[in-house]
C-alpha cells in the first residue's frame, strides 16, 4: 500500500467532516451500541435468566448452563467474522451490517418473550442457546462492518478519529445495559423483576432496533467498495484469498498476534477483570463496585478518542504498544495498591496470617472452567478454590502420593475429603462441612468476610480504576483504524473480523476463567494477572519487531 492524501482539500491538508461522514460515524457508532446492549444483557441477567430457563436442574446446574449459553455467544464470535466478513467483501459492507444487527436485535427482542421451561419444557433452553449462537454470530459481523465503513468514508489523516467513535460502543453498550436493567429494577422492584421484568431491557431492543435499521438505511455504500464495485475488481473468494495466500494470512497472523490479542486482554483487564477482582477478590459489596468502574468508564471513555485523534499524528502502533508495555509494568503495582485502599483488612490477614496447603500434586488441577462444566472435586481442588474464591494467599507444600490435602491455617489444620465417588448429596454435606471448617479458621485468622465500606477511600480506588480503563482506550482507541489499514479493500472486511474476534472473543472473553485457575493452582491472589501480562507482552514484542505502521497506508486500493 502506498502513501496518499486521500479526500484531501485543494492544499492538501485534511477537509473538514462532511454532514454526510457526521451521519456516517452516528450511524454506524450508535447501531454498534445496540448490538454490545443486546449482547451484555444476557451476561448481566444470566442468574435469573438460569432461574426460568434452566428450572429442570437443579439451581447449581442451572447457573453452570446459563453460563455456557453466555460463553457460546464469545466461541462463535470468530465465525460471525468468517460469515459476514466473506459477505460484506462480496456485496458491500451496508447491507451486510444491516443484516448483522437485524439479526442481534430479533434474537434479542425473542429471548424477551421466549416461554419458560415451566411452559414449554426442554425446548426453552434449547431455543434460549440457539438465539445466544445468533447473537455472537451477528456480534463476529457487526464490529468488522461498521469500523470498515467509517473508515472507507474517513478523509485521509482522521480515520483514527473517525473510527475510534466506534470504539467508544462497547463501553457505552455495557453502561447502557446496566442503566436499563438498574432502572426497571428499581421501578417494579426485585421480586417482579425477577418474576417478569427482567424481560423488559429485551424487549426495549426492539425500539432501538427500529431506530437504528431506520438510520442505516439512509446510508449509502462505502466510497471505496462502490469504486471496486464498479470497476468489477470485487473478489469471489474472500475467504480463500485472505487465508489461502500466504501474504495476506500473515498479514491476518501479525493482527492477532502482533496487536488484537494485547488489545484484547488489555481491554479484558481494564472493565472486566477488574470488576471481577474488586467484587469477588477484595468483596467491595457489588453496587459499589459497579458503581465505581461506572464512574471510571464514564472519566475513562472520552480518551478512546483522545487516542484516535492522537494516532492520526503520530501513529496508531507506539500508542497501542505503549498501553500494552504499561499494561506490563504497572499492573501488579496497580492492583496491590486497589487492594490497599478497597480492603485493608484483607491486606493486613494476607501478611500476617501465612496459609499452606499441603497435598499431593497430582491430585491438585488447573482448574481451568470457561464455560462452568467441570466438576473440581479431589480433597486439593476442593480446599484450593474455596481458598482462592475468599482471597486467601497460600504456599503449596507437596505432600506423600495418596495422601489426603491438609490446610494449615496458623497453628490449625484442616483436612480435606476426597469428593470422587461420592454421590451428589454426600458431595454437597461433605464440602458444606470443609467450607465452614474452612471460613472459621480463615475469620480466625483475621480475613474479613467482606470489604468494610468505613474503610475503602473511594477517591483513590476510582482514581486507580480510571488509570486501568486510560489503558483500555490507549490500546482500543487506534486499533480499529489500524486494522482497516492493514488490509487491500476487496477483503478488508474478512481479513480484519477473523483476528479481532480470535483476540477479542478467545483470548480476552477466557481471561477471568483463566486468571481465577493461575490463582487456585499458585495461591497467590495476583498471579491471575500473569495471564494477560503475558499475551501484552507477547504482542508488545511482535507488534515492535514485525507490525508496520498504518497511518499513511492508502486504504483505497
Amino acid at each position: 500500500m502506498s502513501t496518499i492524501s486521500a479526500r484531501a482539500d485543494a492544499s492538501g491538508q485534511p477537509r473538514p467532516m462532511t454532514k454526510e461522514e457526521r451521519k456516517v460515524i452516528f450511524a454506524s457508532s450508535l447501531g454498534t451500541v445496540f448490538e454490545w446492549y443486546d449482547f451484555y444483557l444476557y451476561g448481566s441477567l444470566a442468574a435469573i435468566i438460569a432461574r426460568h430457563f434452566f428450572s429442570g436442574v437443579n439451581e447449581t446446574a442451572a447457573f453452570i448452563f446459563a453460563l455456557m449459553a453466555f460463553a457460546a455467544g464469545f466461541a462463535v464470535r470468530p465465525f460471525g467474522a468468517l460469515v459476514f466478513g466473506r459477505l460484506g467483501d462480496l456485496v458491500g459492507r451496508k447491507h451486510t451490517f444491516l443484516i448483522t444487527i437485524l439479526l442481534m436485535g430479533v434474537s434479542t427482542f425473542l429471548v424477551g418473550i421466549l416461554p419458560a421451561y415451566a411452559s414449554i419444557g426442554i425446548t426453552a433452553p434449547i431455543i434460549l442457546i440457539v438465539l445466544r449462537l445468533v447473537q455472537g454470530l451477528a456480534l463476529g459481523g457487526e464490529y468488522g462492518g461498521a469500523a470498515t465503513y467509517v473508515a472507507e468514508h474517513a478523509p485521509h489523516g482522521k480515520r483514527g478519529f473517525y473510527t475510534s467513535w466506534i470504539q467508544t460502543t462497547a463501553t457505552l453498550g455495557l453502561f447502557l445495559s446496566l442503566l436499563v436493567i438498574l432502572g426497571v429494577r428499581t421501578w417494579l422492584g426485585e421480586d417482579a423483576f425477577i418474576a417478569w421484568g427482567w424481560r423488559i431491557p429485551f424487549l426495549v431492543s426492539i425500539v432501538l432496533l427500529g431506530i437504528s435499521v431506520w438510520i442505516r438505511l439512509q446510508l449509502s455504500e462505502s466510497p471505496a467498495f462502490k469504486r471496486m464495485k464498479e470497476e468489477g475488481t470485487v473478489s469471489k473468494a474472500p475467504l480463500k484469498e485472505s487465508f489461502g495466500q500466504w501474504g495476506n494470512l500473515k498479514l491476518v497472523l501479525l493482527a492477532l498476534f502482533g496487536l488484537t490479542a494485547g488489545q484484547a486482554v488489555v481491554w479484558y483487564t481494564g472493565q472486566f477483570y477488574a470488576l471481577f477482582f474488586l467484587t469477588q477478590t477484595l468483596k467491595v459489596e457489588a453496587t459499589t463496585a459497579n458503581i465505581y468502574i461506572a464512574i471510571a468508564l464514564l472519566l475513562g471513555t472520552p480518551f478512546f478518542v483522545v487516542f484516535g485523534i492522537l494516532s492520526d499524528k503520530i501513529g496508531r502502533k507506539p500508542i497501542i504498544l505503549a498501553g500494552c508495555l504499561l499494561a506490563i509494568l504497572t499492573y501488579f503495582p496497580v492492583f496491590k495498591a486497589i487492594t490497599h485502599y478497597a480492603n485493608p483488612a484483607l491486606e493486613t490477614a494476607q501478611a500476617n496470617a501465612p496459609v499452606v496447603v499441603v497435598a499431593d500434586p497430582k491430585t491438585c488441577s488447573f482448574q481451568f472452567n470457561p464455560v462452568g462444566t467441570a466438576q473440581f472435586v479431589t480433597s486439593c481442588d476442593l480446599a484450593k478454590s474455596f481458598l482462592a474464591a475468599n482471597s486467601v494467599n497460600y504456599d503449596n507444600q507437596a505432600a506423600a502420593p495418596g495422601s489426603v490435602a491438609q490446610i494449615k491455617i496458623g497453628d490449625k489444620v484442616i483436612t480435606s475429603f476426597e469428593g470422587r465417588g461420592l454421590s451428589a448429596d454426600e458431595l454437597k454435606t461433605r464440602t458444606a462441612d470443609l467450607r465452614k471448617n474452612l471460613t472459621d479458621g480463615i475469620r480466625a485468622a483475621g480475613y474479613p468476610a467482606k470489604a468494610d465500606p468505613a474503610k475503602i477511600n473511594p477517591v483513590v480506588t476510582v482514581a486507580l480504576l480510571t488509570y486501568l480503563v486510560l489503558l483500555v482506550t490507549m490500546v482500543y482507541g487506534p486499533i480499529a483504524a489500524m486494522l482497516v489499514e492493514m488490509f487491500p479493500t476487496r477483503i478488508r472486511y474478512t481479513s480484519m473480523s477473523l483476528p479481532y474476534h480470535i483476540g477479542n472473543g478467545w483470548f480476552g472473553g477466557f481471561l477471568p476463567t483463566t486468571s481465577f485457575a493461575i490463582v487456585a493452582a499458585t495461591g497467590n491472589i495476583y498471579s491471575g494477572l500473569w495471564y494477560p501480562i503475558v499475551i501484552a507482552a507477547m504482542t508488545l514484542v511482535i507488534g515492535t519487531l514485525f507490525v508496520r505502521e498504518t497511518k499513511n497506508n492508502r486504504i483505497e486500493d
